[in-house]
C-alpha cells in the first residue's frame, strides 16, 4: 500500500504535474520532420532537467545517437534490489491536417476534462506519469524502493533505427527484472487494461513485372501477359473463402487460444454495431470460428495494404502496362517466425506465378510477437497498482498492433515487458485534436507511484 504521504503529494502536485505536462507538448518534436530537429533536442534537454533535480542516487545522460539523442535516466541505491526498465519516446507525429484541428496541436489546451495536443497521448502523456510518480517518491521519501533506469527516445514514431543498437551497446548496464511501458490504451473509458500480448509483423512488397515498357493494348493486348492481371490472381489465392491464409505452414507455429483467453475475450463488452459505426464498413468479414476480438487479438493476418500499377490518371490509357505492385503485411501471433514466414510466403508467389511473368520480392521490417505468461509475479503486482490507481482490477486484453521494443527487450535483455495504458483508443492517436483525460493522466501517475513499491515486493 502506498504510504498516504505519497498519495497526499501526488494530489497537491496535480496542477504542477499538468504545467509541467503542458510545457513538454508545446514542443514540436515531429521526427519526421527535419525542420523540427532542434525541437527533438530541446524536448530531451527538458527532460534530462526532470531527471537532474530528481535528488540522491539520479543520475542522467542525453546519449547522442546517429539520429536523435535518447534520455538515459537511472536511479540507483544501496543493497539487492528490483530493477526495472522504463521505456518512453519524446517524438510525435506530424500534426497534419493543421485545418481538422481546434485548437493549435502545439498549444496544449484543457477542455471538457482533457488535455489536447500532438503527443497528449502518444506517447509524452503516459510517459511522464512514471517520471511524475518517482519524483513524488523522491520528495516524500527520499528514496525508491526500486532502482529504475528510464529509456526515452526521439526516432520511434520513424522506426527507432538507432535504438537496439544502443540497447545492444549497453546490454550489461542494463540488466533488470522486468520493463514498463505504458503506450497502450485502457480497453474502453471505466475498464483500465493490460496488455499480455502484440502481434507481430513482417512487411513485403511484390511486384510482376510483364514487358518490358507500357505497349498499346490495342497492338499488343492478347497476346503478350498483363501483370495487373497476374498479380490480382496471384493475391486472390492468398486466402480461401474462410479468409484462411494459404500459404504453405503459416499456421503450424499458432499457439492455440486456450478455453481461459477465450472466456476472457467473452467477457468483455463488444459492440458489434458501434464498432462497424466507428470504421464505416457495413459488415464483418474475417477468419471463419473466431470472434471479432480474437482476429484483431490472436490470430495471424496477411493484409494487402496497397497495389498499384499501370495508368492512374484522369480519363482513359489504353496500355498493358510494364509492371503492377502490391504491399502486404502478415500480422503473427506467439511462435511464429517472421522470417520463416516471409520466405514460405515469396515460394508461395513464385511457386504459383505465370511462366509468361517475371516476380520481384522486396522483404522490409518484421519482429515476432510478445505474448506474456498471466502467472507472472510482475503482471499481479501491475495489476495491484492499477486497482489501486484506478479504483478497479484491470482486464487482461492484448494488442492487434506491434511494438517492436518490446520483442527488442525479450531477445537482447531476456526480460518481459509491462504493457500499462493509461489512455483510451479514442483519444485521437496520430489524428488531429489528440487529447488526454486529464484524470487518467493523474491516475496514471498515482498508478505508476504504487508500481514501484509493489514491484519491489515481487
Amino acid at each position: 500500500m502506498m504510504p498516504s504521504t505519497l498519495a497526499d503529494e501526488l494530489k497537491n502536485r496535480r496542477a504542477e504535474n499538468v504545467k509541467i505536462l503542458c510545457q513538454l507538448l508545446s514542443i514540436p518534436s515531429v521526427s519526421a520532420d527535419p525542420q523540427c530537429a532542434d525541437s527533438l533536442h530541446q524536448a530531451a534537454a527538458t527532460l534530462s532537467e526532470l531527471f537532474q533535480i530528481a535528488g540522491t542516487g539520479w543520475s542522467c545522460e542525453v546519449m547522442p545517437t546517429a539520429g536523435y539523442p535518447i534520455v538515459w535516466a537511472r536511479y540507483r541505491a544501496p543493497g539487492n534490489r528490483r530493477r526495472a526498465i522504463v521505456y518512453g519516446h519524446y517524438d510525435v507525429q506530424p500534426a497534419d491536417p493543421l485545418d481538422l484541428w481546434t485548437t493549435p496541436p502545439f498549444k496544449p489546451t484543457l477542455r471538457d476534462g482533457k488535455i489536447y495536443a500532438r503527443g497528449a497521448t502518444d506517447d509524452k502523456g503516459q510517459m511522464l506519469t512514471h517520471i511524475l510518480s518517482a519524483l513524488a517518491w523522491m520528495k516524500t521519501k527520499g528514496q525508491l524502493p526500486i532502482d529504475l533506469d528510464y529509456i526515452i527516445e526521439g526516432e520511434e514514431e520513424v522506426g527507432s533505427e538507432n535504438l537496439e543498437r544502443f540497447l545492444a551497446e549497453h546490454r550489461d548496464e542494463l540488466k533488470a527484472d522486468v520493463a514498463v511501458i505504458s503506450d497502450t490504451s485502457q480497453y474502453a473509458p471505466g475498464w483500465p487494461a493490460i496488455t499480455t500480448g502484440l502481434r507481430g509483423i513482417f512487411a513485403c512488397e511484390v511486384r510482376v513485372h510483364g514487358p518490358r515498357k507500357d505497349l498499346h493494348s490495342g497492338v499488343f493486348g492478347g497476346a503478350i501477359p498483363n501483370p495487373i492481371r497476374e498479380l490480382t490472381r496471384l493475391l486472390s489465392l492468398l486466402h480461401n473463402e474462410h479468409n484462411e491464409v494459404q500459404v504453405p505452414g503459416f499456421y503450424t507455429d499458432v499457439v492455440p487460444l486456450t478455453d481461459a483467453d477465450r472466456a476472457g475475450f467473452a467477457e468483455l463488452p463488444f459492440d458489434q454495431a458501434a464498432f462497424l459505426a466507428e470504421t464505416g464498413a457495413i459488415g464483418l468479414r474475417g477468419e471463419a470460428g473466431f470472434t471479432p476480438l480474437e482476429q484483431r487479438w490472436a490470430r495471424p493476418t496477411l493484409e494487402f495494404n496497397g497495389i498499384y500499377g499501370g495508368y492512374t490518371g484522369p480519363g482513359p490509357k489504353t496500355i498493358v502496362p510494364a509492371s503492377a505492385t502490391a504491399k502486404i503485411t502478415c500480422r503473427l501471433v506467439a511462435n511464429q517466425n517472421p522470417d520463416v514466414l516471409m520466405k514460405s510466403l515469396e515460394e508461395f508467389l513464385r511457386s504459383h506465378l505465370h511462366p509468361s511473368c517475371r516476380l520481384e520480392f522486396t522483404a522490409d521490417h518484421g519482429c515476432p510477437a510478445f505474448l506474456m505468461d498471466r502467472q507472472s509475479p510482475f503482471l499481479q503486482a501491475a495489476s495491484k497498482a492499477i486497482e489501486a490507481g484506478f479504483g478497479k482490477a484491470p482486464v487482461f486484453i492484448r494488442e492487434g498492433g506491434s511494438i517492436p521494443v518490446v520483442a527488442t527487450f525479450k531477445r537482447l535483455l531476456e526480460i518481459d515487458t509491462l504493457l500499462l495504458g493509461w489512455g483510451q483508443n479514442t483519444d485521437n492517436l496520430h489524428s488531429p485534436d489528440e487529447h488526454f483525460l486529464i484524470e487518467d493522466f493523474h491516475r496514471g501517475t498515482l498508478a505508476s507511484a504504487i508500481l514501484w513499491e509493489e514491484l519491489a515486493n515481487v
